[in-house]
Parts: C-alpha cells; sequence; structure tokens
C-alpha cells in the first residue's frame, strides 16, 4: 500500500481514500445533479413536476452509478446490475427528499420562481447526496474496495530500513512427514 501525496491510499483492489472519493463523488455527481436540476425544470412545463423529477432521477441514477464505478470508487469497470440496483434504492430516497422539499416549499410559498425551485431542489440533492455517497461508499461499492490479501512468497526480497530491530514474518512450507523425504541417506 503507497500513499500519494493527497493522503490517498491506495493498493492492489482498493479505491481511492474518503476525500478524494468524495470530491470525484461531488465532480460526477454533482454534474449530473446540476443538468438533472435543468432538465426536471424543463420537463416540469410539460408534465407534473413529481413526474418530470421520476424520469429523470431514473436516467440521471444509470449515468452516475457507471460514472461512480468507473471513477469515483475506484471500481475501474462498469457498474454491476447489482451495484444498479442498489444505487436505484438510494436514489428512491434521494427523490423522497427532493419531492419532499418541493412540496414544502409549495405549501409555504404560494407561487415560487424558477430560481428559489432550483435553490430549493439543489439544496435538497445536495443533502441527499451527502447521504447517498456514504451508502454508495460503505455498501454498493464496498466489495470493489477491498484489498486482496497478497499471497505468501517467501522468493521476494525484504527491505527494511529501522532504527531498531524489526522482526518480519516469513512465509513457511510444511515440513515432510515422512523420515525418508527429510533425510535421502535414511
Amino acid at each position: 500500500m503507497a500513499s500519494t501525496e493527497h493522503g490517498e491510499r491506495q493498493g492492489a483492489g482498493r479505491g481511492p481514500g474518503a476525500l478524494h472519493a468524495f470530491a470525484r463523488f461531488v465532480l460526477c455527481g454533482g454534474g449530473v445533479g446540476l443538468a438533472s436540476s435543468f432538465a426536471v425544470a424543463g420537463l416540469a412545463h410539460s408534465v407534473p413536476w413529481a413526474v418530470a423529477n421520476a424520469l429523470v432521477t431514473v436516467v440521471s441514477t444509470l449515468l452516475a452509478t457507471e460514472l461512480h464505478a468507473r471513477f469515483t470508487f475506484g471500481a475501474g469497470g462498469r457498474a454491476t446490475w447489482r451495484q444498479h440496483v442498489q444505487s436505484a434504492g438510494s436514489a428512491a430516497a434521494a427523490y423522497v427528499v427532493t419531492c419532499g422539499a418541493m412540496l414544502v416549499l409549495h405549501q409555504v410559498v404560494a407561487a415560487p420562481g424558477a430560481v428559489l425551485e432550483q435553490i430549493v431542489y439543489l439544496s435538497a440533492s445536495a443533502l441527499a447526496g451527502v447521504a447517498r455517497f456514504a451508502v454508495l461508499r460503505a455498501i454498493v461499492f464496498a466489495r470493489t474496495r477491498r484489498p486482496r490479501p497478497a499471497p505468501a512468497d517467501a522468493s521476494r526480497p525484504v527491505t527494511v530500513t529501522a532504527s531498531r530491530p524489526v522482526t518480519v514474518p516469513m512465509a513457511r512450507t510444511a515440513a515432510p512427514a515422512e523420515t525418508a523425504a527429510l533425510c535421502p541417506a535414511a
């Protein structure tokens, strides 16, 4: 495992550290979320707002899950069906939060303007996004970050630099059980 300049821990099968993953999440998910807010506003002129939000949520969740699998959480490939289904669950919760925020807005303000609606929608999306990041990192993409144990290989050279003695465990093989195998002359 090596450390980079940004404090990111990497290794075989490991994704980026939490802070770096969150920055990628904000970039990928935030970009999709921002585009989604404009898409919802545009669609809401021809269909009810909740329907527009549902349609945009489905499309944006598929896109964001692929981006998160490839870039955010270090999976390095396409998202699996399991990841899409689990991501859809967290997106459904985010959908409920954004719809609830808009419902409250329309109960409090009789005729909110487009700018106020965008502020409320994006704020609710941001709050839901932080919770979504935690779920995606801890559950949905957790397998892609688990380190794989390195195979025991006693033939690898070991380099130790220390000011005091260091004990280094070495891989050992089982001794043969037969006396003839232990000493060919026996």
